[in-house]
């Protein structure tokens, strides 16, 4: 009689002990959003030679790998401001870099922070730095938004544990220049934040830049650098990655990584070609909470299709904005998406139609008034650059401090001695219209807009419209120019954080 009773005490006892595990599992799926800072699709598991990504590529090889994911902006805040909001930064005035700042600003009514909507549903949220004694993000917000009060509510990766469920964001210090003691202006070279701890496996005299870089070893030198920034930053995605399984907390964590804008480059972030704007993405589903399959007429058998979207390892090749990830992070976490909110959801059961077209948009960054409109198809990229004169070699005091190739152009070509696609960076002027065939060109050096083929005019003509009725129905607020006032302190600032050039002062 003992006996049994003392093992239906043990049995009482385990049976407790699995209620009370059950009982702290969160009902709905915590969700981290794992954001790198400029790069393009350069990891090991899209292909990338000279890094070394042994962690995001077991993240590829458990989740999704994205290929056709771009930024509705070619720099951060703009970017961030739109993906934090699920709304074209074009649409709610939050287009020109790091504006708003200190006016009295609001969104428009009835567009909120991302994380306002999640904490309405239950959803605690974490914006984190540290895990335990290592570095692993920033907690950088950089909006064009200050006013709507907290964007959210903690930032100790120790808590989350106790606050299921969490939406958390991790901002990595990688990809950037180390410029945020705001002395650049005092340095012969800018250093890359962790630039002496990343691993040294890209070799200047073994890598090839982008065609668009001149030829010479400052050129390969600088893009050896930017290829170990990459491996740097996967380090700390690994300790990230390590930290959630070893808290118990990764079979209950929607896992999605992705870049605020493309790549840290003399041709890429502040413009609108692929390696400005097209941003890796994966996404890996918890065990505790697998997707949905999907529903509807013609899935599969018992209009129930197989779970293809999600498989492990697997690859997706629509084109998604990566204004898409507000509707559809809102859908993973149980929510409906809002009237109006122009993100769509881009996988799941809930799922919009395919997006064909993904928008983009450059104007003022720092000091340098411009602005461009583009739109990118499975295929072809097209731009239209309103102020043609405002080209890659127009003054911006970062680029031109930080870019060490920037001024390797300009001394090359007073040289002679610059050549090729390289020249594009010297030259005075953009095209006022530029078509660029991505599965021929990849690196966007030859403008079809002036070509005569019927495929190109047909291109041409197909994305000229959809542009102009995307900047109708979306509002677009870049026609308004800001006031000269509000411009002219960028020109002080960025003065004062990196220098003028000489060759400025010589105009």
């Amino acid at each position: 009689m003992t006996r049994i009773l003392v093992a239906a005490m043990g049995v009482c006892v385990i049976l407790a002990g699995v209620r009370q595990a059950q009982e702290s599992r969160p009902h709905r799926p915590n969700i981290l959003w794992i954001v790198a800072e400029n790069i393009d699709l350069d990891l090991g598991c899209y292909g990338a030679k000279h890094v070394k990504t042994p962690n995001l590529d077991r993240l590829a090889r458990a989740g999704v790998r994205f290929t056709r994911v771009f930024a509705t902006a070619p720099v951060c805040a703009p970017s961030r401001s739109a993906f934090m909001t699920g709304m074209y930064q074009t649409t709610t005035d939050t287009h020109n870099m790091r504006s708003h700042r200190n006016d009295a600003f609001r969104l428009p009514s009835g567009v909120r922070p991302l994380t306002h909507w999640l904490q309405d549903a239950g959803y605690t949220t974490f914006n984190i730095g540290m895990i335990l004694n290592w570095l692993v993000g920033t907690v950088k917000l950089d909006l064009n938004f200050v006013n709507e009060g907290p964007i959210f509510q903690f930032d100790r990766w120790a808590d989350l544990k106790t606050k299921q469920p969490f939406f958390a964001m991790i901002n990595l210090p990688e990809v950037e220049y180390d410029i945020y003691d705001r002395k650049s202006a005092q340095k012969p070279r800018v250093a890359w934040v962790g630039e002496k701890e990343h691993p040294q496996i890209a070799k200047a005299d073994e890598v090839a830049p982008p065609p668009y870089f001149p030829d010479h070893p400052v050129a390969r030198e600088e893009w050896a650098r930017y290829l170990n920034s990459v491996s740097g930053l996967d380090v700390r995605v690994g300790k990230i990655l390590d930290a959630l399984k070893a808290d118990g907390l990764e079979d209950d964590t929607i896992v999605i990584f992705f870049a605020d804008n493309g790549r840290l480059d003399v041709r890429g972030i502040h413009w609108c070609y692929d390696s400005g704007l097209r941003v890796p993405m994966i996404i890996r589903w918890p065990k505790n909470f697998p997707p949905s399959p999907l529903q509807g007429e013609g899935r599969g058998k018992g209009n129930v299709a197989p779970l293809d979207y999600c498989k492990p390892g697997s690859v997706n090749e629509q084109v998604i904005s990566l204004l898409d990830l507000t509707a559809t992070t809102m859908d993973l976490a149980g929510l409906k998406r809002p009237p109006l909110m122009q993100s769509r959801i881009f996988l799941g059961s809930h799922a919009d139609p395919p997006r064909t077209y993904a928008f983009s948009a450059r104007d003022r960054i720092d000091e340098t008034v411009n602005r461009i409109r583009s739109v990118r198809d499975a295929r072809y990229r097209y731009n239209r650059n309103f102020m043609p004169a405002q080209s890659l070699a127009a003054l911006n005091r970062y680029r031109e401090k930080c870019f060490l190739v920037m001024p390797l152009a300009r001394k090359l070509h007073a040289e002679g001695k610059l050549k090729g696609p390289a020249l594009a960076l010297v030259a005075p002027r953009l095209p006022e219209e530029e078509l660029f065939d991505t599965q021929n060109d990849p690196f966007e050096i030859d403008n079809l807009a002036a070509s005569k083929a019927p495929e190109h005019r047909a291109a041409l003509q197909r994305l000229r419209a959809v542009l102009d009725v995307w900047i109708t129905e979306t509002g677009d607020r870049g026609q308004f120019p800001e006031p000269p006032e509000i411009v002219a302190p960028f020109v002080k600032e960025m003065h004062d954080w990196f220098g003028t050039p000489a060759w400025v002062k010589k105009q």
